[in-house]
């Protein structure tokens, strides 16, 4: 049977909470296996999809469509966006249960079943067609979250989890009555139809404005940022690395799904705004980054700066940046997941996240300072690495709208080169302070085996790009041609040489007539 004639979207949503239902009720000693078998389950099937997925074919594949009840339909498909997202998510959710192996003993079961419960919600955000489905999927998964947070966290963590909660929901609530009143508009709830429905351009600024309120929490952006230090730092190493490998996605996404091609001359209005808060992120969040101790909260910082290149890119109306801005999303998820949890692999030795507490650990851990130090790199952006791609495409983008917004978020690349090299350096150069630090044993097969395969993803998309351009090309030109009637000016005075006069002219001005110009 073909992959396309099978309901492969809805069993990858039905493996996770199966699995879940199991891990509720066997010991912990089952609970183990039947997580990771689940997840390396579904990770096939990402693979499975990916294969079988045609860049030149539909542009919506593997739909599914079954009415539920009331407004409400189970309408599931994909397009190249949306499977570059799965696949992160499925990617990194065996990791995550091999990350949680030894480190948690108290309550397995529930543990497991809440990152099973997770899984599924986050492919459902991916995949679903129906706006109201759509929006369940998105909501519901603060709930396995929050309870990750608040009961597997560390010391301040009902403080973090009620944190990490009321910011989410409270812009989400003004997002539900914007989607109802979309959906009273166009008379269905079906994302496809939506896409091509123009709203009255007074409408779309109100509208705009009520998903942005949600969406710029999830990224997060500057200034409603605060929750993800607080919660990155008590979360358990599992729950930072799906947080910021998957669900700050969510936000961005939501951007690229709905704001830009539903609402193109409002997102037009609005690129001041969300360049002028991209701008402050990158740059302040990095300089905050500058003087953490802890090394959490100096890579959860990290993370909104290198979202605010994301908004950057997303809100560029052209093809570079918008394609920059989903590489971008890729490789943090890829890079932001393996930081953590290299922090994870130290923390379990000294049980302490201090920076002062490390030093010199690239003399007994060669092997962790290798993998450490790539990850540092392609955090960075160094040519080769995943980070790179992503941030050259996206200011590339950016140039072409604003000269402005391409200098002050490259200005956040440097400081982004300042703190991570200061922390490697402290870490794995740095005088030897502590002997138990000193005593620590080098990464295990079982580190070993969560680490490399993200080495290898961030490497290959480093070198090799089309792997991951390839799929989205389509969808990006899509968008592009959809928002392009409210697209920008720039500022940017690009010079091109005119092939009719062989002369040089502004990127963006007409060409002159050939008689005009052999005068």
């Amino acid at each position: 049977m073909n992959a396309a004639d099978m309901p492969v979207l809805s069993i990858m949503l039905a493996i996770p909470i199966v699995a879940a239902a199991l891990c509720l009720f066997v010991r912990a000693e089952l609970a183990r296996p039947i997580a990771l078998g689940a997840t390396l389950a579904n990770f096939i099937l990402g693979v499975v999809l990916w294969i079988s997925y045609d860049p030149a074919g539909a542009q919506w594949q593997f739909t599914e469509s079954a009415q539920l009840f009331g407004p409400i339909g189970w309408k599931l498909g994909i397009d190249g966006i949306s499977l570059t997202l799965i696949m992160l998510s499925v990617f990194l959710m065996p990791i995550c249960i091999g990350a949680s192996w030894n480190s948690i003993q108290k309550r397995v079961g529930e543990y497991m079943a809440a990152f099973l419960l997770m899984e599924t919600l986050m492919i459902g955000v991916f995949a679903a067609q129906d706006l109201l489905l759509f929006y369940i999927f998105f909501e519901a998964g603060l709930i396995p979250m929050y309870l990750i947070i608040g009961i597997w966290g560390g010391q301040d963590r009902i403080y973090a989890s009620y944190k990490f909660f009321l910011y989410t929901l409270l812009g989400s609530v003004v997002m539900l009555i914007a989607m109802l009143w979309m959906i009273q508009f166009a008379g269905t709830a079906d994302i496809p139809t939506l896409l091509n429905t123009d709203f009255p351009v007074q409408a779309q600024t109100l509208l705009w404005l009520a998903f942005f309120a949600s969406f710029a929490v999830k990224m997060p952006m500057w200034p409603v940022h605060t929750w993800l230090p607080d919660a990155h730092v008590q979360a358990p190493t599992a729950g930072s690395v799906i947080l910021a490998g998957v669900l700050l996605k969510m936000g961005g996404y939501g951007f690229l799904r709905f704001s830009l091609p539903m609402f193109p001359e409002a997102s037009a209005n609005f690129i001041p705004l969300v360049f002028g808060l991209s701008m402050v992120a990158v740059v302040y969040t990095s300089l905050v980054a500058l003087v953490q101790q802890d090394m959490k909260k100096l890579i959860a910082y990290s993370s909104v700066a290198h979202m605010a290149i994301v908004t950057v890119g997303l809100f560029t109306f052209n093809q570079q940046g918008i394609e920059g801005a989903i590489i971008v999303m890729l490789s943090h998820g890829l890079v932001s997941g393996a930081l953590f949890l290299c922090v994870g692999v130290i923390y379990d030795r000294l049980h302490t996240r201090e920076i002062s507490r490390y030093g010199g650990i690239s003399v007994n851990m060669p092997k962790y300072a290798l993998l450490f130090m790539l990850f540092t790199m392609a955090s960075v952006g160094l040519p080769g690495t995943s980070g790179f791609v992503g941030e050259f495409l996206s200011l590339a983008g950016a140039y072409k709208v604003s000269t402005w917004a391409t200098l002050i978020a490259t200005t956040g690349i440097i400081l982004g080169a300042g703190y991570m090299l200061y922390l490697y350096r402290r870490i794995a150069f740095g005088p030897q302070v502590n002997a138990d630090a000193a005593a620590m044993q080098d990464i295990d097969g079982r580190e070993m085996w969560l680490l490399a395969p993200i080495a290898v993803v961030v490497l290959w998309m480093g070198v090799y790009p089309e792997t991951f351009l390839a799929p989205i090309r389509r969808d990006v030109a899509t968008i592009v041609e959809r928002i392009e009637r409210a697209a920008p000016a720039g500022d940017s005075k690009l010079m091109v040489v005119d092939p009719t006069t062989a002369r040089f002219r502004v990127a963006h001005e007409p060409k002159k007539d050939v008689a005009e110009g052999s005068h």
